[in-house]
């Protein structure tokens, strides 16, 4: 098939190796300190994601991105108005997720893919709502004809917890439920165009929007993100430059709970790391079902996609946003004699466990409840935030993304090696 040469690296030949395929990008995100939704955090992220253009790469047309997208929290108020012409009665908010998937153009395979995520849906125990065929637009988008030959169908999949499960073990639940399919079908060999498949997200707190676009495309490409109900607390956009990797739909950023600017350079010696270590991880939280979510790092995927396939492990399996981005991506801990003992302790214990993704990454992350920044331990990367006095906060790899009011700044400034930006939506503060 002609769209798998768009969607799969080159075999190895001569001097080229696509081991070492690398990409350097534009990252930013807007959100409200106090977690309040609204649609100009929509309209802002926008912005923000189109003055990053040059950030982002074309390829020999101009109208073919290497990538963009947007991370939000799930929007109720949408949903609830969708549902209604779905026919679908959404419970609570948290007790239901959406999740954004990439399919196989082929109507048939199509139809397969998804009988067998229902079956497991049910398996897991969840109850399966619906599916919902996602409005484009390419037409208005001006999407070129690269982007558009790759391009799969894109539906939503609506699924509902079970009874007595809360949202953290409803989200356990989907990740088992996602990481079961994309293992089956994508390695499926009846299925000629399962590389295709591909769950953007899937869950009760977040959803991506993303596609082999350029950033002014995004919203355009996708109607959704241009109604006014849909509104949130926290955006967070990107825009992808593939300096020697090659663009596709599902690499496309935000992946499922960060997007990076920068690359990881140690990133075979921590994927090879992780999967040795499958075979004695335990979870009590998982139990026997542990082993379904191997492997941990998917294949195909970018280093930040590694990335991204180990922060989510880390954090389903109990450890918090914070922890598992200090243990990813730890200071330089060990000559530092002014250091905290119990934070040096925590270091060394976690060096134990996790060896750093090194290399020069900015990487902007949220699990929903907390929205971040941090640097390699190099600082090799720029990122600068701001913080108005109407509790907005702007932070991005580019300066002057946003027009702001000089008179309603509250604070600035730049991210530093090893150090954390973040924001907790709970107790409505900033911690530089």
């Amino acid at each position: 098939m002609e769209h798998k040469k768009l969607l799969q690296f080159p075999q190895k030949i001569g001097l080229y190796d696509p081991s070492y395929e690398k990409d350097s990008c534009g990252v930013g995100m807007v959100a409200n300190i106090k977690g309040i939704p609204s649609r100009q955090i929509m309209e802002d992220a926008y912005l923000v994601n189109s003055r990053m253009d040059h950030r982002g790469g074309c390829g020999f047309e101009e109208n073919t991105g290497d990538g963009a997208g947007i991370l939000v929290a799930l929007p109720h108020n949408f949903f609830k108005k969708i549902s209604k012409e779905m026919g679908v009665k959404l419970p609570k908010k948290g007790s239901y997720s959406v999740g954004n998937m990439f399919l196989p153009q082929d109507e048939k395979e199509r139809e397969f893919c998804k009988r067998e995520i229902e079956e497991i849906v049910g398996s897991e125990k969840q109850i399966f709502l619906g599916w919902r065929k996602v409005p484009t637009d390419s037409k208005k988008a001006n999407v070129g004809p690269a982007a558009k030959l790759s391009q799969p169908v894109i539906e939503q999949l609506f699924i509902q917890s079970s009874d007595g499960i809360d949202q953290e073990e409803f989200e356990r639940k989907l990740y088992l439920i996602r990481k079961q399919f994309s293992h089956q079908l994508r390695t499926n060999k009846k299925l000629t165009q399962a590389s295709l498949l591909f769950a953007c997200s899937l869950s009760s707190k977040i959803i991506v929007y993303k596609g082999m676009l350029t950033p002014s495309q995004l919203f355009p490409f996708f109607p959704d993100l241009e109604q006014k109900s849909f509104e949130t607390h926290l955006a967070m956009v990107h825009s992808r430059f593939s300096t020697n990797t090659f663009p596709s739909w599902d690499r496309a950023q935000p992946n499922r709970y960060m997007c990076h600017n920068g690359e990881i350079n140690t990133l075979k010696g921590n994927v090879n790391l992780i999967s040795a270590r499958q075979g004695v991880a335990q979870s009590d939280l998982f139990e026997e079902k542990l082993k379904d979510l191997f492997p941990i790092a998917e294949p195909d995927s970018s280093d930040s996609g590694n990335f991204d396939n180990i922060l989510e492990f880390l954090m389903l399996t109990g450890r918090t946003l914070q922890e598992s981005i200090m243990m990813m991506i730890p200071e330089a801990w060990q000559s530092n004699e002014i250091m905290n003992p119990d934070k040096r302790a925590f270091y060394e214990y976690s060096s134990s466990l996790m060896e750093p993704w090194d290399g020069p990454a900015s990487i902007v992350f949220t699990d929903g409840k907390y929205i971040g920044a941090v640097l390699d331990r190099n600082g090799l990367r720029p990122s600068r935030y701001y913080v108005t006095k109407d509790d907005k906060v702007i932070m991005a790899s580019e300066v002057g993304v946003l027009p702001v009011d000089p008179k309603n700044v509250l604070m600035k400034g730049r991210l530093q090696p090893g150090k954390m930006f973040l924001i907790n939506f709970l107790m409505q503060n900033l911690i530089v």
